[in-house]
């Protein structure tokens, strides 16, 4: 771990050893000084190659030291790039894989970089709140002009070295070399050594662009309008402009004090709490990393609806071959139609090529026989959310799937407990709850039941990173983590609107503080029926749990949504803009006269607390029955599946935000409300606890 030494002929070769991506963290830095003072004091020595080990050349900062007093110690990255800038022996970077963030500013700090082709290079630290803090913004556009450079900085998207290294003028790269990177280097400083020094330095480089004001102006309206949540991206056109602008010293100064300005921001804090809590969800306390998993090679569907063909469709994107099983075969048809069409459209937006259409669909098969799908290493199952039907396809399954495969249920809310208990195998099965349009949207909720078998819940885990999804696991209970939170959050806004609020103000105030959409208008998309079936279970299971009327009486008018052309809003047909609905606004009034309660005009703030604490509130009692494990993994749920505001972090970070003093305090004035509902108003145990020892969720 850290730097590794080696003289090859009269090149020293010092190699970042620090998996996974050769994170630069402190015993790295501290080998690779001491590696570079060596081979000056060796007079056999003329010239020095740096790269990475295995699959990276550096991935940037080292995440296990993120916001540690190690990761600034001495020597620090700006320390180590003034090092190897200052070298008197040239200084060639060998880069191969990735070369990100902190190891694209390191490789700048040489005099000669060389590439394989196919590294991914990119400074990425805008999408963690920050702009890069080692002379990135400085030294990038110095070597591939102003434009490309920015590019690259505002979306933190990773280029492909020999693209880069085709551009005009550029000075990145002195060479893409096929093969063996490191011996091509090794060839080419010694090539360099034997040429009459000083050798280049980046800072030492001309910028300049044509019309700097206008260029800058044009970059800074259109970052702001497509992120106007987030500083960062803002604060690199400006980190940009003091290259173009200023001297190279006073451009690193500007650089590194929007840096450290930014590290403070709340957003900054709410995109690292988001990046770190995405790699914490993969890791489940009782299941270690090196647990075998199964081999899944194969998987079935079963369902060709909505449901059962977005799910096919990750696996496929992912190369896994799948079968699909139906009743009937006209359903089997429109399923594969649907799949067909999905890919039809984005080929004619350019985002798929055909031959990929044509690949993916040749992986598919369909059949009306469980007897076709035995061999498959995973089912999963996409039929109607009612116990009944879900016991007739486990029985089912449990008699015709090959031992040691994986049953997984792709149920939203009911017991997996129960669920298993129908097969003689329950330690292969497990909830795999895809999010609708399953294609599209990142969470899976990995539902672990009671007997789960670590095996089956670290493969289904892996299987999640396969077809590109944000894993979390939850337990056992009605709803699981994100329907058992926002179902006290749909209960709120219907109390908000007995008290006075139409469903657009409480929309328009939730969609102000950054959700993707309001409680009512995502009622309209998912349909309202499902949340109408959803309470009558709960009017018998649990008749002390109170809810307003106005939801049901909307769906008694048959206004179940987008899918009837009529919701909480009205639309027109074809199109998807909620319409505000004279008739509705009608029904609540009448509702409200009815119950006896005198509209008050609601604030958005209140709206907004309302809604949010709600969920804090339920939240709270997942974490302390074990439901979810972390905080994180809750904020991963609200994050990647309902919409949460990435600027805010998850319902979790943004009430340690508050401080959760204050949230506890806002409970309090919402149980004295003689409409809401004062017994959900009690904080949850563990909130209280928390709030009373002054410590947060995260």
């Amino acid at each position: 771990m850290g730097a590794q030494y080696e003289v090859r002929g009269n090149v020293a070769v010092l190699t970042l050893d620090n998996p996974p991506v050769n994170g630069l963290g402190f015993d790295t830095r501290v080998q690779l000084a001491q590696g570079v003072d060596r081979a000056v004091a060796d007079a056999a020595v003329a010239a020095i190659v740096v790269t990475g080990a295995g699959k990276a050349f550096s991935g940037g900062a080292d995440i296990k030291e993120f916001g540690s007093p190690k990761s600034i110690a001495e020597p620090n990255l700006l320390s180590l790039i003034k090092l190897l800038e200052d070298c008197p022996k040239p200084v060639v970077a060998a880069v191969h894989s990735v070369c990100m963030g902190g190891g694209l500013e390191l490789a700048l700090g040489a005099h000669y970089r060389v590439a394989a082709p196919g590294t991914n290079v990119a400074l990425p630290e805008v999408k963690i709140g920050l702009i890069p803090g080692a002379g990135g913004t400085q030294r990038l556009p110095r070597v591939l002009g102003v434009e490309t450079a920015l590019n690259m900085i505002v979306s933190g998207e990773p280029v492909k070295s020999e693209l880069l290294a085709s551009l005009p003028g550029q000075k990145l790269f002195d060479k893409i070399i096929e093969g063996n990177v490191l011996d091509g280097a090794i060839a080419f400083a010694a090539e360099v050594a034997a040429k009459p020094g000083p050798h280049p330095r980046v800072r030492d480089y001309k910028v300049s662009h044509r019309d700097p004001d206008a260029y800058f102006g044009f970059a800074r309206n259109m970052v702001k309008g497509m992120a106007k949540n987030f500083p960062a991206p803002v604060k690199c056109v400006d980190a940009v402009e003091a290259c173009v602008k200023k001297k190279f010293d006073e451009g690193m100064l500007y650089e590194r004090e929007t840096f450290l300005a930014l590290m403070l921001t709340p957003e900054c804090k709410a995109l690292r709490h988001a990046f770190f809590g995405e790699r914490a969800a993969s890791k489940i306390p009782d299941v270690p990393e090196d647990t075998p998993q199964r081999k899944i090679e194969k998987v079935a569907v079963i369902g060709a609806g909505t449901m059962g063909g977005g799910i096919a469709m990750n696996f496929l994107n992912a190369g896994v071959p799948v079968v699909m099983l139906e009743m009937k075969q006209e359903a089997l048809d429109r399923g594969v139609a649907t799949i067909r069409k999905n890919y039809d459209a984005q080929v004619k937006k350019g985002k798929l090529k055909q031959d990929k259409l044509d690949a993916r669909m040749a992986l598919l098969s369909t059949t009306l026989n469980y007897a076709d799908i035995a061999s498959a290493d995973l089912v999963i199952e996409a039929v109607f959310e009612e116990m009944g039907v879900k016991e007739k396809v486990f029985k089912t399954l449990d008699e015709v799937m090959k031992p040691g495969a994986i049953l997984a249920s792709n149920t939203s809310t009911l017991d997996v407990n129960a669920i298993a208990a129908f097969t003689k195998r329950p330690q292969d099965v497990v909830g795999m709850h895809f999010f609708s349009p399953a294609n599209v949207m990142k969470l899976l909720e990995v539902v672990r039941g009671e007997k789960t078998a670590k095996d089956v819940l670290a493969t289904v885990m892996a299987i999640g990173k396969k077809i590109r999804k944000t894993a979390v696991v939850s337990g056992v209970c009605d709803g699981f983590i994100g329907n058992r939170m926002i179902e006290q959050y749909s209960r709120q806004a219907g109390f908000l609107l007995e008290e006075g609020c139409t469903p657009a103000q409480v929309d328009k105030a939730v969609e102000k503080f950054g959700f993707a959409m309001g409680p009512f208008r995502m009622g309209d998309l998912a349909g309202n029926d499902i949340g109408w079936a959803i309470r009558k279970r709960r009017y018998v299971e649990k008749p002390h749990m109170r809810y307003s009327k106005t939801a049901d009486l909307l769906c008694e008018l048959g206004r179940y949504g987008q899918k009837t052309g009529a919701g909480w809003y009205d639309y027109v047909p074809g199109k998807r803009d909620a319409i505000p609905s004279k008739l509705v606004e009608e029904m609540i009034a009448k509702h409200r006269a009815d119950i006896g309660v005198q509209p008050r005009k609601i604030s958005d703030d209140e709206i907004v607390h309302r809604l949010v604490y709600s969920l804090v509130n339920e939240a709270a009692k997942i974490l302390e029955e074990g439901i979810a494990s972390k905080a994180s993994d809750i904020d991963m749920v609200y994050l990647t599946g309902y919409g949460f505001p990435l600027f805010r972090g998850g319902p979790m970070c943004y009430a340690d935000s508050q401080g959760l003093f204050n949230v506890v305090q806002t409970m309090k004035k919402f149980a004295a409300n003689p409409h809401d509902d004062a017994s959900f108003w009690q904080p949850a145990p563990l909130l209280a606890k928390l709030a009373a020892e002054s410590k947060s969720f995260t």
